[in-house]
């Protein structure tokens, strides 16, 4: 029979396990958990990772992915295990998106003005080009 302590080990996740689940590098893991995102468990020298710092990474990692910084997603995820709680959390992502969303699609206005003008500068210094060149002719 496992004993009590080998059998919660069993549901820890090492370093490794989570570099290669998630394909990040051991420095990327410290770094958040230097930030206080995730707190692993010591023994000795290991990092032992329990399944809600696994999640909370699949968390932070998402937030990176969607363009949240750091400090939006700390809010976001330290709000799960706070009340309201997940539907809390949700609501308060929700809104989150919302906003980033508006501010992606304000930038891409401003890309597109941008491309537009320099179209029509670019098209401005061809049409010089191809005046010069035939007043020399």
């Amino acid at each position: 029979m496992r004993s009590l302590e080998e059998t919660a080990i069993r549901a820890l996740f090492t370093i490794t396990d989570l570099t290669r689940e998630f394909d990040v590098t051991t420095r990327t893991l410290r770094f958040y958990e230097q930030e206080g995102l995730i707190d692993p468990v010591r023994r000795g020298r290991t990092r032992l990772y329990r399944p809600s710092d696994r999640t909370r990474l699949r968390l932070i990692l998402r937030g990176r992915r969607l363009g949240f910084s750091l400090s939006e997603i700390r809010e976001i995820v330290d709000m799960y295990d706070a009340p309201p709680g997940e539907r809390g959390q949700l609501l308060h992502l929700i809104a989150r998106i919302e906003e980033k969303r508006a501010n992606l699609m304000e930038k891409r206005n401003d890309i597109d003005l941008t491309l537009a003008e320099l179209d029509d500068v670019e098209a401005g210094c061809r049409d010089r080009l191809s005046a010069m060149g035939k007043d020399r002719g």
